[in-house]
């Protein structure tokens, strides 16, 4: 992430390793059951879109997966909710490592999520929007029975997936790493605009496009998600909070209640890495304590729109146990 000097506007930067993993032959890494190993994070919005995607296909037997904890420095995120804060299946401290094993001297940014060949320990990719559609589309020979299909209608979901892009999960990062007034007022109109739109256009559907969720819903959900714990206060995106917009928060509630989306959801370590590492942001690394998540679990009366959750499909079953996150309520 950065900066530009002139404008003061946040610029994130291009992603580092960007390899494809194919069935079709079209790269030197195929899939292949057990071969990779998908390092996330709860805290990040960009890895929960692969988790999710994972979660709701049914391929956690077929890729592993890391947790990186919520904290991290210069030296990349770090697997210190782990015993002897090792990846207990890459045998790494620093997803870094991962990254220079791949690139002898590698000096980009170090980002989640990040597919790591287990047997050699580099990293394939980060490139984490083709991931989540290779997810989709070269691993469907081992997606489990019943998998939805997340991209009913390709052209619409890249075409609103674009907007929720630049000016909602991008734009609550402008908005917050602004360096200057005006770049800071342009990202958080922008945001607002957006977000009325979204609100308007889903005030008569139960889902983005189509009658059933898409990856277009689960790019939107992992902001608004982070909404009130995050970017409301620490991004200064404080317009409105989440739970004081109606069409949004009860689309938000309804995702969250489908499995495969809240349970993939740990506000605190949200709240710890956000509050916690962004010393430029918040120089005191003080975290807060709220804000109240019982209401994530209150009815929505979304089911009156119509709509069929997973289309044709069937939900996922529950979280391996060591994949479970804290409940909330």
């Amino acid at each position: 992430m950065g900066t530009d000097q002139d404008s003061g506007e946040f610029v994130r930067e291009a992603l580092g390793v960007a390899e494809r993993i194919t069935a079709d032959g079209s790269s030197p890494w195929p899939v292949e059951a057990g071969r990779y190993r998908l390092v996330g994070a709860r805290a990040c919005p960009w890895a929960n879109r692969v988790i999710i995607t994972r979660r709701l296909l049914g391929l956690e037997d077929a890729i592993s997966m890391g947790i990186a904890g919520p904290l991290h420095d210069e030296r990349s995120w770090r697997f210190h909710l782990d015993p002897g804060n090792v990846d207990p299946v890459l045998g790494i401290e620093y997803l870094r490592e991962a990254y220079e094993k791949a690139v002898p001297g590698y000096d980009e940014g170090v980002t989640v999520p990040a597919m790591v060949e287990v047997a050699s320990g580099k990293v394939v990719t980060n490139e984490y929007a083709l991931l989540e559609r290779d997810l989709s589309t070269q691993w469907r020979g081992l997606h489990r029975d019943g998998a939805p299909d997340l991209w009913t209608d390709p052209e619409a979901i890249d075409e609103i997936g674009k907007g929720i892009f630049h000016d909602v999960n991008n734009g609550v990062y402008k908005c917050g790493f602004a360096s200057s007034q005006p770049a800071y007022d342009r990202a958080y109109d922008a945001l607002w605009s957006r977000m009325d739109e979204l609100s308007e256009h889903l005030s008569t559907r139960r889902y983005l496009v189509g009658d059933s969720i898409t990856q277009a819903d689960i790019r939107l959900w992992v902001t608004l998600v982070r909404f009130d714990a995050a970017y409301h206060g620490h991004f200064k995106a404080n317009r409105h909070k989440l739970t004081e917009l109606p069409v949004l928060w009860a689309y938000a509630r309804d995702l969250f209640q489908t499995p495969g989306f809240g349970d993939t959801i740990d506000f605190e370590q949200v709240k710890q890495h956000y509050y916690g590492v962004h010393a430029s942001v918040n120089p005191t690394g003080i975290v807060p304590k709220g804000p109240d998540t019982a209401g994530w679990t209150t009815a929505h009366g979304r089911e009156e729109l119509g709509g069929r959750p997973f289309g044709d499909g069937t939900p996922p079953g529950p979280p391996p146990e060591s994949e479970r996150v804290p409940a909330v309520g």
